[in-house]
């Protein structure tokens, strides 16, 4: 392969397999937070903003994916 097909390649897997992880993590997230709601209704402060928290943690990891996929897909510090 060309190098710029490589390096095209290498910016597709790494934002493929970076974002894989945190949109499953806020999917188990969302999900036990409705349990949650649904076993507990009075503690829908606490249960929100915890999920909400936890999943803007989890999004960090995708935008690192993002920012590192385009840095490969531009060809910078090559």
């Amino acid at each position: 392969m060309e190098v710029e097909a490589m390096r095209l390649f290498a910016a597709a897997l790494a934002i493929g397999l970076g974002a894989f992880g945190p949109a499953l993590a806020i999917g188990i997230l969302g999900y036990g937070a409705m349990q949650a709601l649904g076993r507990n209704p009075e503690a829908r402060g606490a249960i929100m903003t915890n999920m909400i928290l936890a999943i803007a943690f989890a999004e960090a990891v995708a935008i690192y994916a993002l920012i590192i996929a385009i840095i490969l897909a531009m060809g910078i510090g090559v």
